[in-house]
């Protein structure tokens, strides 16, 4: 079964503008500049939601002179990816198994 932090992860990676971010950093390390002409955010809302990747563990900064560069921690995203191939796994073995009703 899923622990807290674990849903927590799934509920930050939820939000499509965080999804997009995390895509767009599996690719290359991209500072903030970059990620507002990918996405057309506004730099204010990008950064809100640069913080929440970075508190969850996601994303990692990188200063570069005046610029914050973002790269994605790729050991989080196969974590997550080992727990949702196991939950496959288990429902493969127990596609037969069904709970008598009372």
């Amino acid at each position: 079964m899923m622990t807290s932090v674990d849903t927590d992860l799934i509920r930050v990676l939820g939000d499509p503008l965080r999804l997009q971010i995390v895509t767009l950093l599996a690719r290359e390390t991209l500072c903030t500049t970059h990620l507002v002409e990918e996405t057309g955010a506004k730099q204010t809302n990008l950064s809100n939601h640069l913080r929440v990747l970075r508190e969850a563990g996601v994303v990692e900064t990188e200063p570069c002179g005046r610029f914050t560069y973002y790269r994605l921690k790729p050991d989080v995203i196969e974590a997550l990816a080992g727990q949702f191939a196991d939950l496959a796994a288990a429902a493969r073995v127990n596609a037969d198994t069904k709970r008598a009703c009372p």
